[in-house]
């Protein structure tokens, strides 16, 4: 049984992987790993299967508050857009020399990212980028450093990274902390490439020609700051709201949705159907990558099925026998997220390592949350950031390893080394 299960999920991950070459969705491969993981666990254990069940419950409520919280997320994001509200962020960029610029960005898209999301944060500032930087060349190079940029904002946020959501949801980590301990790793994770790759940047970039000032903008100025304002208050309020009350933070978000839907509805009130349709909720809601939502419903329901068989205690038995330290385990993880995706690595090191044995804010948790939210940056396929930035810009596979992986990396490990003299420093 254990056999066929690891070769029916080893298969969908490669079919994952290679999604772009054998054209077929991840998310559709993803659901049909998930779902025959399971019929197999069941299949082999007929006389269990009211308990197998039960566990499938238990495990859809944790995965539930994942997709929720994601879903609520997005919506909000696509409200701030469909009303013009990041040109409140993009409209103050004005340099056009190529150092000061790939700093403002980068240090926008560090702090955007651990507010929004890394892949939402990339896909503003691609998009930013294209009204800012004429030249393709130019204009790939400050892409690919706004991918290391975004997976480094999004590690040190509770609601920046999905997996760094997941270990907040899960309860491995706590938001206060996780600020405290990963701000400044992931602050260096971003400044160590940052400060190589200024001193080669020389001259000015080439800006698109605008043919007006607003012409693109179909808003007022006060649907843009207002929309923009609950929104991002919106996101923000989340960890605040879990803490006040304890309530799980999709429950936060979904407060949040509720009153964005209001707040537009108020605003478009005297507006006709067809006015307002671009900016409605109903039309956010059908904009929204609905396809990731179920990619990662798939997969964590495949990750469950593993973990229900016992054997991703088993795999962390094995590497604490052969690896041992913790630190080498949480950077071989970091890097193995390069090559396939992050979210089911930090959904099978929660089934696979104890809270009993690992704790709230332990060591490893957070480690975990670094490693995997920030070693995807070394392959542009390693992070739901670049994969976007790959589609939006057409950037090659081989293009981002020769010009950012080897700066990516050197940005990783020293984010890694900050981490563990930090905390060796405080005794945590």
């Amino acid at each position: 049984m254990e056999i066929l299960i690891a070769a029916i999920f080893i298969i969908g991950y490669m079919a994952i992987t290679l999604e772009h070459s054998i054209n077929i969705n991840k998310a559709a491969t993803a659901l049909v790993t998930g779902v025959l993981c399971w019929t197999v666990y069941i299949l082999a254990n007929s006389h269990d299967h009211t308990q197998i069940v039960g566990h499938l419950n238990e495990h859809m409520g944790e995965i539930s508050e994942i997709l929720f919280f994601l879903m609520g997320a997005m919506v909000i994001v696509e409200l701030i857009d469909a009303h013009d509200g990041f040109e409140i962020i993009t409209e103050r960029i004005k340099t056009t020399d190529k150092r000061k610029l790939i700093w403002i960005t980068s240090i926008i898209t560090f702090f955007l990212s651990a507010i929004l999301d890394n892949l939402t944060t990339t896909i503003v500032m691609v998009s930013l980028l294209r009204k800012l930087i004429d030249n393709k060349e130019d204009r790939m190079l400050f892409v690919g450093i706004t991918v290391v940029a975004a997976n480094a904002g999004g590690a040190w946020s509770p609601m920046g990274d999905v997996t760094t959501t997941m270990l907040w949801i899960g309860g491995q980590i706590t938001a206060g902390n996780i600020i405290k301990m990963l701000f400044l790793p992931s602050l260096v994770c971003l400044l160590a490439p940052l400060l190589i790759l200024t001193r080669r940047l020389k001259g000015k970039v080439e800006t698109p020609e605008k043919s007006g000032t607003n012409d693109y903008l179909d808003s007022t100025p006060f649907e843009r700051n207002a929309v923009f304002a609950i929104g991002i208050g919106s996101l923000v309020f989340v960890p605040i709201f879990k803490t006040v009350t304890h309530l799980p933070p999709f429950m936060g978000i979904l407060l949040g949705l509720g009153i964005m839907w209001i707040l537009t509805e108020f605003i478009h009130k005297d507006k006709d159907e067809a006015e307002k349709g671009p900016r409605s909720v109903n039309h956010a809601l059908r904009k929204i990558d609905t396809p990731s939502i179920l990619f990662f419903l798939g997969i964590l329901v495949a990750v469950a099925a593993l973990q229900s068989a016992g054997m991703l205690t088993g795999i962390a038995g094995w590497l604490d026998r052969t690896v041992g330290n913790l630190t080498a385990i949480g950077i071989i993880i970091g890097f193995l997220s390069a090559i396939v995706d992050n979210v089911p690595l930090v959904a099978a090191a929660q089934g696979m390592y104890s809270m009993e044995v690992y704790p709230t804010d332990h060591f490893f948790w957070e480690f975990l949350a670094y490693c995997t939210g920030t070693g995807g940056s070394a392959l542009i396929i390693g992070s739901a950031a670049g994969v976007a930035a790959m589609g939006m810009e057409k950037i090659d596979f081989f293009w981002y390893f020769k010009r950012i992986t080897i700066w990516a990396v050197i940005g990783y490990l020293a984010g890694a080394a900050v981490y563990v003299g930090l905390t060796q420093l405080v005794g945590h």
